[in-house]
């Protein structure tokens, strides 16, 4: 993670995503977006709802452990990627990953991670990753270091932009959750109006009531 800049140099910005939340998939889409009208660079990172939620899931809804369950293969296969193939590939499997779960409607099954695996040129034997707990402690400390940044309270994505003060610590959040993603200028502004917030060190919190379902159009 990345924690200074200049005006001469683009934005470094941490992106901490898990795949199968349809939220962080739209905002993904948003920050792609910023990154062809504004001059930043993301560097994208693994969370894991299932790391978040493993001591609550009796207070989560029956589809939701479900979820949570399928929620593991995933991140483990993206954790074991980046450790063999470097950080690079997070983003073009998070990218055939999303497109299949949220766009395709594809299972969250092992078929579904090899076809992605395929589709960005990775061994498909890394699959093999999301049967076990061998990358665990890799994915956890990623995880670790998105989530406390922002507190427990929050879900996925995480997003941190270099801080304003002296010391120049980063500033995180939860979100932007956005529905639709935007695009082009009304994406750039958005961001715009997300640096303003973050450079504000007294700004915590906006939030609205979801009212309707993700669009992924």
């Amino acid at each position: 993670m990345r924690t200074s800049t200049s005006p001469d140099l683009p934005t470094p910005v941490d992106f901490w995503f898990d795949p199968v939340c349809p939220w962080t998939w739209l905002t993904s889409r948003w920050m792609l977006e910023v990154a062809e009208t504004r001059p930043v660079q993301v560097s994208w990172h693994v969370m894991s709802l299932s790391v978040l939620n493993e001591n609550r899931l009796d207070e989560l809804p029956e589809r939701i452990r479900v979820l949570m369950g399928e929620a593991w293969s995933p991140v483990r296969v993206l954790t074991a990627a980046a450790l063999k193939h470097g950080p690079e590939v997070l983003e073009p499997l998070y990218t055939a990953l999303g497109t299949r779960y949220h766009l395709q409607e594809q299972p969250k099954d092992r078929a579904t991670l090899e076809a992605a695996l395929r589709e960005v040129g990775l061994p498909v034997d890394l699959a093999d990753a999301g049967d076990t707990d061998q990358y665990d402690e890799e994915l956890r400390a990623s995880h670790h270091r998105g989530i406390t940044l922002v507190g427990q309270d929050v879900g996925s994505p995480i997003i941190a932009v270099p801080g304003q003060d002296a010391g120049g610590d980063p500033v995180a959040f939860f979100g932007p959750v956005v529905n639709p993603a935007p695009k082009g200028e009304d994406a750039a502004r958005l961001w715009d109006g997300v640096l303003a917030v973050a450079s504000t060190p007294s700004f915590y919190e906006i939030k609205r009531t979801r009212s309707s379902a993700p669009d992924f159009s």
